[in-house]
């Protein structure tokens, strides 16, 4: 797995925006929100209910539910819109990196981590939601 600590100093940030993170760099529970989150978009675009799509990719409605719920929080607490790659692709945006980072803290029981992953970005008083909803997919996912 890719080094996922976060760049410390402008250069740093700088340097990794030259690069497109790749999807296989994170665990399988990120790589599946991500793919999630996609699917999700398209379906958006088409004005289509993405829940039987997930659950079907997903293996449980369970996990579709708590996918779409953490979308659903992320795009309500982010900034402006998130950028998402299209569903086949390898390279992932900015936004789908500080989300699997996001998620890859949860995984990891790091809150401090999953703090760092947003500070500048998400207002303060909005990072517990994210985490409860990260925190309910990575158990939903565990539990399958």
């Amino acid at each position: 797995m890719q080094n996922r600590a976060l760049p410390t100093s402008e250069g740093n940030w700088i340097e990794r925006l030259r690069h497109a993170p790749r999807l296989e760099g994170f665990g399988p529970v990120s790589a599946r929100f991500i793919h999630s989150m996609r699917l999700i978009a398209l379906h958006e675009q088409a004005g289509r209910d993405p829940v039987p799509e997930l659950a079907g990719r997903l293996g449980s409605i369970s996990v579709a539910a708590k996918s779409l719920e953490l979308s659903q929080a992320v795009c309500a607490t982010w900034p402006e819109n998130i950028h998402v790659s299209p569903f086949c692709c390898q390279a992932m945006t900015h936004d789908e990196m500080t989300i699997a980072l996001m998620i890859e803290a949860v995984i990891d029981r790091d809150r401090t981590a999953f703090v760092a992953s947003l500070e500048g970005l998400i207002r303060p008083d909005r990072v517990e939601r994210l985490w409860d909803c990260a925190l309910g997919l990575v158990t939903m996912e565990i539990a399958k």
